[in-house]
């Protein structure tokens, strides 16, 4: 296996950009950029409060995330003209609320550089590539399956705890379409719910009087505790969580996933965004399933939403201030209600994938149970341990499974 696999290319890539521009990818992309510049952006935006940081020190940090999350995602997009996105560890932004309290903003800078340089030697090994070609199929299916429920629930949750506007979003997304034939259903469903949040008065962001601050570079300075604290968790993050959900959302969409090139490139983006004080830019789970989705309209073209994701999930980070206050004024559960519309037809996928076959069943269900759970062991997401707890029982009372997959 080569480290660094080989895909269309770039000018295949933007050949094509044209063709598949329209209404169903420039709607999926953006309703995926809603997703992550919103509650994602809070919580990173807490983090830094609880840390102690400024507001110079929080501006950089959503820039770093959010500039280089975007230009990961677009490359790679482009070249292999595959609906993969780039952002952030959410959970990782979570951890560094405590994990960076007592320290200083140079010093979180050199803990995510020492992360992304663990990713990095990972990639660079290939074992990630191997790893993925042995994880059978059913079982990874049902890890995303799991993992990503909460997205789907999160419909019903933020509907009955904002009924006037995720409400509008829901109806929206299965009466529009079948009034107007080619609007897209997450097209609608971010419109009204949108203008919900306008008429009843519960878009709240005050964006007066509101000064411009530039992001900076960060002189990193490496502290043994908080590399052990931080960089280490947060690396297995990215691997654990938000690279595996990606590549299992890939693969039961029939994509090529290229694992190695993913986890390389997500290190080099942690190294990068750690020279602006912010942690991670990684591939992003579940970004790159709302691109993925049939509702970003045929499968060759699906690319074009990570483009178009890409591309304004970078314009977010460079104006951060602006973008801080802009998407707090968002009411509560819009963006998760839109995310979990929007990843409707994945989820679908991926309980047919993981069950339809009958084979890996007992795995394939402990994964999803494990992915569905939520737990977090060692500071590792419920992805990586879905899919380690998954092949587990496999083996144990499913081998003849294994035996019949590698035949085949």
């Amino acid at each position: 296996m080569k480290l660094f696999e080989k895909g269309p290319g770039f000018q295949s890539g933007l050949a094509d950009l044209p063709k598949y521009l329209n209404g169903s990818t420039i709607s999926a992309g953006l309703i995926s950029t809603v997703f992550g510049c919103t509650g994602p952006c809070l919580v990173t935006v807490a983090a830094a409060n609880a840390a102690g940081f400024t507001l110079a020190d929080t501006v950089t940090w959503v820039f770093g995330i959010y500039v280089f999350g975007g230009l990961l995602g677009t490359i790679l997009a482009l070249y292999y003209k595959i609906p993969v996105s780039g952002a952030y560890s959410i959970p990782g932004a979570t951890l560094m609320g405590t994990a960076l309290a007592g320290y200083s903003f140079n010093e979180a800078a050199g803990a995510f550089i020492i992360a992304g340089v663990i990713v990095l030697i990972i990639g660079l090994s290939g074992a990630i590539g191997k790893i993925m070609q042995f994880l059978p199929l059913e079982i990874v299916m049902a890890m995303v399956g799991g993992a990503m429920m909460k997205f789907g629930s999160g419909i019903v949750t933020t509907t009955q705890g904002n009924p006037v506007v995720c409400g509008a979003a829901v109806l929206a997304f299965f009466l529009v379409p079948r009034i107007i034939k080619k609007c897209p259903a997450v097209v609608a469903a971010l419109i009204a719910g949108f203008a919900a949040a306008l008429v009843s008065g519960q878009f709240t962001a005050d964006m007066a009087n509101i000064s411009y601050i530039a992001p900076r570079v960060v002189a990193p300075a490496f502290n043994g505790t908080l590399i052990l604290s931080c960089s280490i968790p947060l690396a297995a993050l990215v691997m654990g969580a938000e690279n595996a959900q990606a590549m299992g959302v890939l693969r039961t969409e029939g994509y090529l996933v290229p694992a190695n090139t993913m986890t390389v490139t997500s290190g080099i983006g942690g190294i990068i965004s750690g020279l602006f004080g912010a942690h991670n830019a990684n591939i992003a789970g579940p970004m790159t399933a709302i691109c993925c989705s049939s509702d970003a309209g045929e499968k060759e073209g699906r690319y074009v939403a990570s483009v178009v994701n890409g591309i304004t999930f970078a314009l977010f980070g460079v104006v951060g201030v602006y973008a801080i206050t802009f998407v707090g004024g968002f009411p509560a559960g819009l963006a998760n209600c839109l995310a979990g519309l929007a990843m409707m037809n994945v989820l679908i996928t991926c309980l047919k994938s993981g069950f339809s076959s009958g084979k890996f069943k007992y795995g394939a269900f402990s994964a999803f149970c494990v992915g569905l759970s939520g737990i977090t062991i060692l500071n590792i997401g419920c992805a990586f341990w879905a899919l380690v707890i998954g092949v587990i029982v496999s083996l144990i009372c499913e081998s003849q499974d294994f035996t019949s997959a590698a035949k085949s």
